[in-house]
């Protein structure tokens, strides 16, 4: 069996392994919590209760529920009904909020890695001078804010001083581009700083030193030798990058009032929807474990020394 077909199989197992104990944990803990997705409705005759609850099953024994929402899941793919949508499924939802928060954490991500490289490569490069301190001052003042408290700074200078953006919304990309600053600039900053101290410690290295030796200019040496290996501790990063941009785009998109998964998260998570929180829960949890293996599969491209048996 090759080193590549090894590592998917392993991994494969891990994935669905951990996608199960991530269900049934969140199953039992939801079901734990006091009160119900109906609790709070206005009153109602015990019998109209009672037919609801066998609608959506809840009159069964839990192991029993348990049992057919994964068998369900397993043989379909359904999450089933969402107890607080009407007849809405939360496939539906999930296929409705999933492109929105997709495009808002791709534009988030690519605009992290895009500025925090280039800040990290120039401040590396012009190490100990006034744009090296410039940089790294404004990266540690992006680490320090919170993304929530950068949004709430700049719909006040963007929207309602400049007039230059919309305030919420969602359906151009003008819309999209103040959630996905303030969404990527924490993580802009971080990877700014891993960048620079991995070229800081590149440019040290005899290979590079050869380079200058030959008469190669400064843009190719750093574009074609130095970049690749400054880049490891950034693609390192970009696992709990990627966690942390799923988890601070549902705090944003209530913000910014855009119709992606984490304002259905919330709200299941507030009104104990059970199978709306349970579907978003095992969404963003097989897009992190997606991501942490394309993490560890870029180690083998970046750096030779890597071995894919090993990952």
């Amino acid at each position: 069996m090759s080193g590549f077909a090894s590592f998917a199989l392993r991994r494969a197992f891990w994935i669905v392994a951990t996608l199960w104990i991530v269900f049934t944990l969140s199953f039992i803990l939801m079901r734990l919590v006091p009160g119900g997705p109906f609790d709070e409705e206005r009153k109602v005759p015990e019998e109209i209760k009672r037919n609801i609850e066998a609608r959506y099953r809840l009159d069964q024994p839990m192991y029993v529920q348990y049992g057919e929402h994964l068998w369900r899941l397993i043989w379909h793919g359904d999450f089933g009904l969402s107890y607080k949508l009407g007849d809405y499924s939360v496939n539906g939802v999930i296929a409705e909020g999933f492109p929105v928060s997709a495009s808002l954490g791709i534009f988030a991500m690519v605009f992290a890695i895009t500025l925090g490289t280039t800040a990290g490569v120039v401040s590396a490069v012009r190490r100990h001078s006034f744009l090296d301190n410039s940089l790294m001052t404004t990266a540690t003042l992006g680490i320090a804010v919170p993304n929530f408290v950068l949004a709430s700074l700049a719909i006040v200078l963007f929207v309602f001083t400049l007039k230059l953006l919309p305030a919420a919304g969602w359906g151009s990309l003008k819309q999209l581009v103040l959630p996905a600053v303030c969404l990527g600039a924490p993580y802009a900053a971080y990877i700014a700083r891993l960048t620079r101290t991995g070229m800081l410690e590149v440019l040290g290295r005899d290979f590079v030193r050869t380079a200058y030796a030959k008469g190669l200019s400064e843009r190719r040496v750093i574009v074609r030798h130095a970049l690749r290996g400054a880049l490891v501790p950034v693609v390192s990063y970009l696992g709990p990058a990627t966690a942390g941009i799923l988890t601070g785009s549902l705090v944003l998109e209530s913000i910014f009032a855009l119709p992606g998964m984490g304002s259905h998260f919330i709200e299941a998570a507030l009104q104990r929807d059970y199978t709306m929180a349970m579907g978003m829960v095992m969404v963003y949890t097989l897009l992190l474990l997606v991501m942490n293996t394309l993490v560890d599969l870029s180690y083998a491209v970046l750096d030779p020394r890597v071995s894919i048996e090993k990952l």
